[in-house]
């Protein structure tokens, strides 16, 4: 049995399997590849797309989806072996995964962390206790990695870029490609996961990665640099720290913007806050965008317009947020329709 809990777990002739699937359902939205088959969405967290993308997604091919959100609609959930459960939590996770995959077949979970103690949220208790216990596939629907955005990045880049040889691989038209991951100013400390998901994917493409951020202390989980590092080698990109603003975006063919907090003041936010307040000039505006090649800019969304990027870089053509945020949808269907398959 195959989970999705992060992309550097799929293969590339996997991954390029997802995103020409995701093409074909994007021209055609409906089909009939989880007719008579279910997914339950747990969600520990908010959600927009994610929520919408998935339910609807379940509709198009036939499905039906079931949300519960645990300690709201569903009990509170203890995931760690040998606590004695005399708190809040009703019910140990080795029941109700168990007791989930009785019920359907893709179990999806979305879950942050807890932003007190990195070396615990590092662990990602909470997918890994369903993974271990459910007897269908789970699908990471954000947790301290995003692939699912991974994938609707990589699939709306390859839409803009376009295909360089007539029956290449779907992400080939990537690779060599300029690519900036830039760390952005927000009024609070966010979760690394789309910053940890972009880093692998784009390395994963064969891109020339630069990671932008303010200072070392804003470099990513030796985890995720050291998944980069191995996915530049193998595929003859490359992977580059800076802290200096222009020359990074000079010359680069993509711009994805994401905030995050520094992994070394995890769980002290108050001291990392007048730090992180002096960067706020990191912010994507039309005068950085000049420096690149006509490059594209893209974020995940949410994203706090004049904070992390401009209005004009927001709604430039070159903007591709929206093409993005729809591309959820179909890889999401992709990936339930390879699980059930």
């Amino acid at each position: 049995m195959k989970h999705f809990l992060n992309t550097q777990d799929w293969t590339r002739p996997e991954l390029d399997a997802l995103l020409t699937q995701a093409s074909l359902f994007k021209r055609n939205p409906l089909g009939d590849e989880l007719r008579g088959k279910s997914i339950a969405l747990v969600f520990f967290n908010p959600s927009l797309r994610t929520r919408t993308s998935f339910e609807l997604g379940a509709f198009q091919l036939g499905g039906h989806a079931v949300v519960l959100q645990p300690g709201k609609d569903a009990w509170p959930i203890e995931f760690d072996l040998g606590t004695v459960m005399d708190g809040d939590t009703e019910e140990h996770i080795a029941e109700v995964a168990r007791v989930l995959g009785r019920y359907v077949d893709l179990i999806g979970v979305r879950a942050f962390p807890k932003f007190v103690d990195w070396s615990v949220d590092r662990e990602d208790a909470v997918l890994k206790g369903f993974a271990k216990y459910s007897p269908v596939p789970v699908i990471n629907m954000e947790t301290i990695t995003h692939p699912c955005q991974e994938l609707a990045h990589a699939l709306a880049l390859q839409e803009h870029f376009g295909a360089r040889d007539p029956g290449s691989a779907p992400s080939e038209v990537l690779r060599g490609r300029k690519y900036v991951l830039t760390w952005t100013y927000h009024p609070k400390a966010l979760n690394t996961a789309v910053a940890n998901s972009a880093l692998t994917i784009a390395t994963r493409l064969g891109m020339d990665v630069t990671l932008l951020c303010p200072s070392p202390d804003y470099v990513l989980d030796e985890r995720y640099m050291g998944w980069a590092k191995h996915n530049a080698a193998e595929t003859g990109g490359s992977l580059t720290v800076s802290h200096d603003v222009d020359s990074a975006y000079d010359g680069a063919d993509i711009v994805y913007a994401k905030s995050w907090g520094a992994l070394p003041y995890f769980g002290h936010w108050h001291d990392e806050k007048p730090i992180r307040d002096q960067f706020k000039h990191f912010i994507v505006d039309e005068r950085k965008m000049a420096l690149t090649n006509n490059g594209v800019f893209s974020h995940c969304l949410p994203l706090r317009r004049n904070v992390k990027a401009t209005d004009a870089v927001m709604d430039s053509p070159n903007c591709i947020a929206i093409d993005e945020a729809e591309n959820r949808l179909h890889v999401q269907k992709a990936v339930m329709a390879a699980l059930v398959s």
